[in-house]
């Protein structure tokens, strides 16, 4: 095992238990939950852009064959 990385998980567990500054562990896994969260439905809002501009254009009179 690398000792930077044992050094790292040392100072995580500092930062979990209050020990240290920064960001809890339970923070950060929320965080990444939220931003996954919010790239989801970013794309959505695209995909009902885009609905909504086709059923528009469906819609219109002038459009009909």
């Amino acid at each position: 095992m690398n000792a930077e990385t044992l050094r790292n998980w040392i100072r995580q567990q500092q930062v979990d238990d209050g020990d240290r500054d920064g960001v809890s562990s339970e923070a950060a896994a929320e965080i990444r939950a939220l931003k996954r969260r919010n790239a989801e439905l970013e794309q959505t809002i695209e995909i009902l852009k885009a609905a909504t501009s086709f059923f528009v254009r469906e819609s219109d009179p002038r459009n009909r064959r």
